[in-house]
């Protein structure tokens, strides 16, 4: 139960700190949308979302107006289309995303995932034509989002599906070329892709759902920044363990929030509820910035030496508050840490703060990986399934997720900036490792077996 005083500081989280419910996300289980007349299959498709989700903006409008807690976006969440269409051409596919996206514009969400294949152990038919469609499709629409699971700690990492990911990010770059490779903006390559993420690019409606369900994320870095500047204020002694306990009680907090909003949401559209996903999510709004919570730690930027060890006090304790609050807490429940889309991280990039090289090693305590990183426009196909691989090993290795949303910005080099607008933010493209060479371990290809851990499972 919340005393008055936590009470009056949650009101002072909504007023001047950016907290917010970051997204609900309704799940709608399309597979017996499926049909071999491509025809019949875009009209169940587009029939089913906008009966589903008709009335899901304006609820959650209604519900945040009530309680002076703004909903900012309203997402949909599919089954994977690799799955619902895998009796289908690549060309059929591109068609079912243009359908998705109308369906998403008439129904007024801002994005709908769930064009997604998993590939873990090896790609079927219906894999293979998706992952063959993603470059037009992202290109062709504006709502919809891509996620391809490429690996996991069980099967272990297809590499044949990895180096497949490194052409198609070129491809899919190449074809939205005009606007920076954006369409790479809206791809995330993963290891361990859980079933219930909120939060795109990577939401899709897993396997084991219900046929509809309505998950949360809630984002309040500005609220975990400011709790921690207030503290060492009043208690410049204050240590770092109970900096961790200060931390876990702003999640607690920010989690009953999520929870509240999302169960009268998914109560009044008499739709299952499903998860909070606590993840500290930034925008490039002043104030609404992961980065800075490291300096208000006590480090010159993120990225220096210790962020490592910040980033999992940071992330262990919203995971730990987020648990106490809520028994629903799912999805990836962390930090993320999206370089274009915190303009903190991006500046730390762009003052040399921040390398990819330190990136990736901050991602095997962290929610996701390397999230939103604008690389040079000529690096090679194989750079890029190699970057990609890397990743997939932290998460494999580690039992975690990560993800890979990699920008290679067409005729632009390290140092540039790309510009990508709104939430997706601008950054400094960063530099890589033989960026334009070859990799002949990448092509190789088979399946790197699963660590030993997995057997116990």
């Amino acid at each position: 139960m919340l005393t008055q005083r936590e009470i009056l500081s949650t009101l002072e989280m909504l007023q001047s700190e950016h907290l917010d419910v970051r997204t609900v996300t309704l799940g709608i289980n399309l597979f017996d949308c499926a049909s071999h007349d491509p025809e019949q299959l875009r009209e169940n498709v587009r029939n089913r979302i906008t009966q589903v989700a008709g009335e899901l903006v304006a609820v959650c409008n209604e519900v945040g107006d009530k309680y002076g807690i703004p909903v900012v976006n309203k997402r949909i969440a599919v089954s994977p289309a690799a799955a619902f269409g895998a009796a289908h051409s690549p060309e059929d596919l591109v068609a079912v995303a243009e359908t998705m996206d109308a369906a998403a514009a008439s129904v007024n969400v801002d994005f709908i995932g769930g064009f997604s294949a998993l590939v873990e152990k090896g790609m079927a038919r219906g894999d293979r034509s998706l992952i063959e469609a993603i470059p037009e499709a992202m290109a062709r629409t504006d709502r919809v989002c891509a996620s391809v699971n490429v690996a996991s700690s069980r099967a272990g990492i297809n590499m044949d599906a990895v180096s497949l990911m490194g052409k198609t990010l070129k491809r899919t770059a190449g074809l939205t070329a005009q606007r920076d490779g954006i369409g790479c903006a809206k791809l995330c390559v993963f290891a361990n892709i859980p079933q219930d993420i909120p939060f795109m690019a990577g939401a899709y409606l897993g396997i084991g759902e219900a046929d509809a369900v309505i998950n949360v994320g809630v984002s309040g870095p500005g609220v975990v920044k400011n709790a921690i500047d207030r503290a060492l204020e009043a208690h410049p002694d204050m240590d770092l363990g109970r900096i961790s306990e200060l931390i876990k009680r702003t999640a607690y907090k920010v989690t009953r929030v999520g929870e509240l909003i999302g169960r009268e949401v998914a109560e009044r559209l008499g739709i299952a509820f499903g998860v909070v996903d606590l993840s500290l999510a930034p925008t490039p709004n002043v104030g609404d910035s992961v980065g800075e919570i490291f300096q208000s730690l006590g480090l010159k930027a993120i990225g220096v030496p210790g962020t490592t060890a910040a980033l999992a006090l940071l992330n262990d304790a919203v995971k730990k508050g987020g648990a106490f609050a809520s028994s629903h807490v799912g999805g990836l429940s962390g930090a993320f840490i999206p370089v274009s889309e915190d303009l903190n991280i991006s500046e730390a990039a762009a003052g040399g703060h921040l390398s990819l090289e330190k990136l990736e090693a901050i991602t095997s305590v962290c929610s996701v990986g390397l999230d939103m990183v604008a690389l040079p426009g000529d690096t090679s196909e194989d750079t890029l399934a190699a970057i990609i691989a890397d990743e997939m090993a932290i998460g494999v290795i580690n039992k975690k997720t990560t993800a890979t949303r990699l920008i290679p910005v067409p005729g632009k080099k390290a140092g540039e900036n790309a510009y990508f607008g709104g939430l997706l933010g601008q950054s400094v493209i960063m530099p890589v490792n033989n960026a334009t060479g070859d990799n002949r371990f990448i092509r190789l290809g088979g399946r790197m077996p699963a660590p030993i851990h997995s057997l116990n499972n």
